[in-house]
């Protein structure tokens, strides 16, 4: 049960309250500056880097002394629902519930890292983005491209304050099929028909994630896939020309997700595809191949014991820890509230994870 009347939690809830908002729904991903000249006004003494990634995408760097580790938190939102009970940017306080759109997911890390920077005096970077919920990490791709000089990241998720080490890797998709109209009475459609050869690939991909069930990795069991979306056709007396199916597969760390797409794009019958097309790929963490994958967890659990963050298991949501991890750093997950309540409407974060949160930023920094 977190205490109302602790300072920590207070300015945690004011910083909150702040960030909330801030309108950083992304899309349509225009946050604009606002919310950044709100972070380096509660951050003095830190030495502030604005820098716009184009396309809506801007990162604030902001370090105090000479860190060796980085703190990372996305800003931007994912669009609110109708089904939110009252308005989404404006933070409420229920019970022992924090509620507002990025309450969970993740400016309650945010408003922590603000709260424990004003605490503790010691040396300290962070780096808050904008682009996390729109597959397209530029601020992070432009950060570990830039010769930071960091060794070590902490990117904040929802992981109920606890360091997560290893997870899955993400790749979407885009195939085409091809067919030829005609008449769906002809014995051709059968073949002809490209929302049949989708199908025909939908039975073979389920039999390869099956298939994948037996492999192991840090807790993490077997192939995850989705098939999103299937589009094509005319009517249904029309043999469909064309058709498109959308579909993700998740990864264990370790595996190769190149040998993941030609065997996927082997489940199509022969001269049936037209197209297949990676549109998003997010590598797993820790990154690289089996040998290199366990060392990196193994550096990582060393990096939360020295740090005395308790160590959770392994998880299935992608995290740009991963981007971080593939650049050659020591990268772990760890945030305040539960990924249950990411992206849902009326959108929560306990205010005990707020305040545990911001206490143990406080105590790192410290050290």
């Amino acid at each position: 049960m977190a205490d109302r009347s602790d300072p920590m939690l207070q300015r945690v809830l004011g910083h909150l309250e702040a960030l909330v908002g801030f309108d950083t729904r992304n899309p349509p991903r225009r946050i604009g500056t606002g919310v950044f000249d709100y972070l380096r006004a509660q951050l003095p003494g830190f030495r502030c880097t604005l820098d716009d990634h184009g396309d809506g995408a801007i990162s604030l760097l902001a370090v105090r002394g000479a860190p060796s580790r980085v703190f990372n938190v996305h800003l931007d939102t994912v669009p609110s629902s109708p089904q939110w009970s009252a308005d989404p940017l404006a933070l409420r306080i229920e019970g022992d519930r924090a509620v507002g759109l990025g309450a969970c997911d993740i400016k309650g890390a945010a408003a922590g890292l603000l709260a424990a920077a004003a605490q503790a005096s010691g040396d300290a970077a962070f780096l808050f983005t904008t682009d996390e919920e729109a597959n397209d990490p530029r601020c992070i791709e432009a950060f570990v491209g830039s010769g930071h000089g960091f060794a070590e990241a902490i990117v904040a998720e929802p992981t109920r304050c606890e360091a997560v080490l290893a997870h899955r890797g993400i790749a979407s998709v885009l195939l085409r099929f091809r067919g030829e109209a005609g008449h769906a009475s002809g014995a051709a459609a059968l073949e002809a028909s490209a929302l049949h050869q989708a199908m025909r690939w939908g039975t073979q991909a389920l039999d390869l994630v099956e298939g994948e069930a037996h492999r192991r990795f840090g807790g993490l069991t077997g192939l995850r896939f989705n098939i999103g979306r299937v589009e094509g056709g005319i009517k249904a007396n029309v043999i469909a020309p064309s058709a498109e199916v959308r579909f993700n597969f998740r990864p264990l760390p370790s595996q190769d997700i190149d040998e993941l797409h030609v065997r996927f794009g082997a489940c199509a019958s022969p001269g049936a595809l037209e197209r297949y097309e990676e549109t998003f790929r997010g590598p797993s963490l820790p990154a690289g191949d089996v040998a290199e994958a366990e060392e990196r967890r193994l550096e990582a659990r060393d990096l939360a014991d020295a740090l005395s963050l308790p160590i959770g298991n392994a998880v299935d949501f992608w995290t740009e820890a991963s981007l971080f991890s593939r650049a050659g750093m020591t990268a772990i997950v760890y945030g305040p509230g539960d990924i249950a309540q990411a992206h849902a409407a009326d959108e929560w974060v306990a205010l005990e994870q707020l305040q545990r949160y911001a206490d143990s930023i406080a105590r790192i920094l410290s050290t």
